[in-house]
């Protein structure tokens, strides 16, 4: 049988220790809270303090950063990035390679398409659908 933990040095030469989640084997950091029901595929991280609701989906190779909240029923999409502190509402899906910056805040239900990129401290507004407003 396997471990189910692997550590990881980081750029200060510290070493986190990740634990693979029950519901899709990503690395879940110690401190990190993930919901059972949320699915972290494997090839994910998911930082000290972040939390993930109930019924997320963090994709392959996606990076969920420190403090970071993501919302029940998000998804976000293959090697997007959330940024530290930033949250992430219900439903909201966040597309691939997408970056939202430190302490955004992006809408329950918003649709963030690929490769968009969202200002650190950004205040996301979206239309009736969803969608982001231009500035």
């Amino acid at each position: 049988m396997g471990k189910n933990y692997v550590d990881i040095e980081n750029d200060r030469g510290e070493t986190l220790r990740y634990r693979k989640h029950i519901n899709g084997r990503g690395l879940v950091a110690h401190g990190a809270k993930v919901h059972p029901d949320a699915r972290v595929e494997s090839g994910a991280y998911i930082e000290p303090g972040a939390r993930i609701a109930a019924g997320a989906h963090i994709a392959k190779g996606a990076w969920v950063e420190p403090g970071a909240q993501v919302g029940p029923g998000a998804i976000i999409d293959a090697n997007a990035q959330i940024g530290p502190n930033a949250v992430i509402g219900s439903h909201a899906h966040i597309g691939v390679r997408s970056h939202i910056g430190a302490e955004a805040l992006i809408p329950d239900g918003a649709i963030i398409r690929d490769d968009e990129s969202i200002a650190d401290g950004a205040r996301v507004k979206t239309d009736r659908r969803g969608f982001l407003l231009a500035a």
